[in-house]
């Protein structure tokens, strides 16, 4: 019985994301994007408040880490969103 099951649970693994994005994905996927970059506002405003040198440069720092992310959120949504025309012109 537990051989049979981790067979299943083998087979079950993705290795790979899949090739779309359900609509619950993206919604969450936004709001990601929508958290990082509100995020990354609030480091820099906090960081020109700043008048301690190290507090500031640590703060500019997770807004960069925040920026980062963001852009990396950008980059996966833009692959899903061209696939199905770059699949359309083929």
């Amino acid at each position: 019985m537990q051989t049979g099951m981790n067979n299943q649970q083998a087979q079950a693994l993705m290795t790979q994301p899949p090739e779309i994005m359900s609509t619950k994905d993206h919604l969450y996927v936004n709001d990601m994007l929508s958290w990082n970059l509100l995020a990354m506002k609030k480091m820099h405003f906090f960081a020109q408040q700043c008048q301690n040198p190290e507090v500031r440069a640590a703060l500019e720092q997770a807004g960069q880490m925040h920026d980062r992310h963001y852009q990396q959120l950008l980059q996966q949504m833009q692959q899903y969103v061209s696939q199905p025309s770059q699949n359309m012109n083929q």
